[in-house]
């Protein structure tokens, strides 16, 4: 019986698994997004968050407790450098799977799995202001932009009264 065994384990050998999670680990912080499939993306963001949490406090002792995860420099230097200030705030949640679809040749789900703050799109975009059902109530009614048109100036209608205006103001 398989009860409270939730641990995916992806088809592979321990090591296998270790090592596609280590270089699909290193992947994602040196490029920022990754596409897999959906079973890996999700195995990934339970083997990386805790990485990324790590990398918060830039210690010696932190350095060498993911560098024995990852098992390469320019992956641990682009982490603390770059990563770990972006994050640092961040109280965790640091990647995003999307679902894709179906891939072609054998309809498996395909993700993509994400830094949260290295999205360009999504802090592009500001974020709508929260409605509720009460300041609809509240709101007082705003006035259309052709009753601000007439509030303006009078505008002028054919040209030659134009040329009569400006030299009224002349004067």
């Amino acid at each position: 019986m398989r009860h409270n065994k939730k641990f995916n384990h992806l088809g592979r050998t321990a090591d296998h698994r270790r090592a596609m999670l280590a270089n699909m680990a290193i992947s994602l912080i040196m490029h920022k997004r990754i596409t897999t499939t959906l079973a890996k993306a999700k195995a990934l963001k339970k083997y990386v968050e805790p990485l990324l949490t790590k990398s918060k406090e830039d210690t010696t002792n932190s350095r060498r407790v993911v560098f024995s995860y990852l098992q390469n420099k320019e992956a641990l230097k682009e982490l603390f450098s770059v990563v770990a200030p972006k994050i640092g705030d961040r109280p965790g949640g640091y990647t995003r799977v999307i679902k894709l679809g179906h891939r072609q040749g054998d309809a498996a789900d395909i993700a993509f799995i994400e830094l949260v703050d290295f999205d360009e799109n999504m802090a592009k975009t500001p974020k709508a202001a929260k409605k509720t059902r009460r300041s609809r109530k509240a709101a007082p009614k705003a006035e259309t932009p052709a009753e601000e048109v007439k509030a303006e100036e009078p505008v002028a209608e054919t040209p030659a009264e134009e040329p009569k205006a400006e030299e009224a103001k002349a004067e």
